[in-house]
């Protein structure tokens, strides 16, 4: 597979309004091959009997179950706070609206 040229690269950085210099562009051009390259290899081991996988651990929920349990009564809650207003937390305004 021919290599990604120098022309390519800066017709990218034009497509992505990006202003290179020549020697940036023989740099670029360099590591786009590589990237290429590593993602050539990565697809030439994936093996047809491996699934696809979005990690290499399986993952497991260690969340608890929910579950309704006994809690505070609002009025109880509303006692502890520092500042309370028709049953409901009083807090400082911060956008400055009415």
């Amino acid at each position: 597979m021919p290599g990604i040229t120098r022309e390519e690269v800066a017709h990218l950085a034009r497509l992505s309004r990006l202003e290179l210099k020549s020697e940036e562009l023989d740099h670029f051009a360099e590591q786009l091959n590589d990237i290429v390259d590593a993602v050539a290899r990565v697809s030439e081991i994936a093996a047809e009997d491996v699934p696809p996988t979005s990690h290499p651990l399986p993952l497991t929920n260690v969340m608890r179950a929910d579950e309704v349990r006994p809690s505070l009564r609002p009025d109880e809650v509303l006692a502890a706070a520092p500042a309370a207003e028709e049953q409901r937390f009083r807090v400082p305004q911060i956008l400055g609206e009415d």
